[in-house]
């Protein structure tokens, strides 16, 4: 028994050496993929969008669907992947023909991002990599900061995207814990046992609203690499790159980051993460109404999390319970500000305006 013990730990440690070298290799593959087609203007613009719309999804899958994986985690990948991927087709293809070709749904026409890139600096090419090894390391980041940061053609648009975001973060923190003070003890006492059908069926809608929403939100930080009116046959190849590349994270179910949802109370559930989702999508359309400027729904999704999780232990009384959850609080928003200063960094070496603009903030 011993040495079969030996022979499956040995072979775990394999298949993680070898996944991780083949990770190594595909990254290295993008790289030098990166180095020669981004003085191409036409070829660096649809590699960039096929990097940025695996890793952008990938990335941001913990807060948009998340939740839906792992209250269906005994569902089928495929049938998750339909469901998700033709709720992606009909939303981008509604955008295309309600804003004349654009699939942002207007997010990149504010000032600042709506000059479609004509040319295309390495690191450009390059972020969408990095966002790729950020998943892999189980980092929350900011998308819209890593991404549109580097094609800003205005200082100030930058700085309006980061009011959005922090204001965000505060806001569902707030909404967060005023909701679950008030009602965790009733949703505790209530979703027990096995839940009824009904809530799957609400699940799947809840979902499906808070997909569409984020895509409308976040979007641009895919198609700010493309031109911003599209015609029909541009439309059919976006949407068959991201349709592919949701079946990888599908299969995947969600990756690594994937954990950082597993981690919190009782997300497993369907009935607590259905409720989770609703008030997520409450905070995107109410954001998306409020203003057209680009924002992370990283940080507010986050600070949805961080408030539930510093609510529902508030309501149990228990001390060392909240330090626990204070820390994965902590470490959530570490993760999220290094990849802010990541974003940061990048979009430095890539663009003066920037460059200029931070340099303001300390004169």
């Amino acid at each position: 028994m011993a040495g079969k013990n030996n022979i499956r730990k040995q072979t775990g440690f394999i298949d993680v050496f070898v996944n991780e070298s083949s990770f190594l290799i595909f990254i290295l593959v993008l790289f030098v993929t990166a180095t020669l087609v981004y003085n191409s203007a036409q070829a660096a613009m649809w590699f960039g969008f096929a990097i940025a719309g695996y890793s952008v999804v990938s990335n941001d899958s913990i807060q948009t669907i998340g939740t839906f994986l792992s209250s269906n985690s005994h569902q089928k990948w495929w049938v998750l992947w339909l469901y998700i991927g033709g709720l992606f087709v009909l939303t981008v293809t509604l955008s295309f023909f309600l804003f004349d070709g654009d699939i942002s749904f207007q997010r990149l026409s504010t000032k600042g991002f709506n000059e479609a890139p004509v040319s295309f600096d390495f690191l450009q090419i390059a972020a969408p990599i990095v966002l790729i090894i950020i998943t892999r390391m189980r980092m929350p980041v900011s998308t819209t900061f890593l991404l549109l940061s580097s094609f800003a053609t205005t200082g100030g648009a930058i700085h309006k995207v980061l009011g959005k975001s922090l204001s965000g973060y505060f806001i569902a923190f707030a909404v967060s814990i005023v909701i679950y003070l008030l009602l965790s003890k009733y949703f505790k006492s209530k979703f027990k046992g096995k839940a009824h059908p009904a809530w799957n069926i609400t699940q799947w809608i809840t979902s499906g609203a808070l997909w569409c929403l984020w895509i409308m939100q976040d979007a641009a930080n895919i198609a700010v690499f493309l031109p911003r009116q599209l015609n029909s046959t541009e439309l059919l190849a976006v949407i068959g790159i991201i349709f592919i590349g949701l079946g990888v994270i599908f299969y995947q179910k969600g990756g690594r980051i994937q954990q950082i949802v597993t981690t919190k109370t009782d997300i497993t559930d369907v009935r607590p993460a259905t409720i989770v989702d609703f008030i997520y999508a409450a905070l995107m359309a109410f954001h998306l109404v409020y203003s057209t400027v680009p924002m992370s729904t990283t940080w507010v999704f986050l600070g949805l999390l961080g408030g539930r999780e510093i609510a529902m232990n508030l309501t149990k009384s228990n001390h060392k319970s909240l330090i626990k959850t204070l820390r994965i609080i902590g470490k959530d928003i570490l993760l999220a500000f290094i990849g802010l200063v990541i974003s940061i960094v990048i979009a430095i070496a890539v663009n003066p305006l920037i460059r200029e603009e931070i340099s303001g903030w300390f004169s």
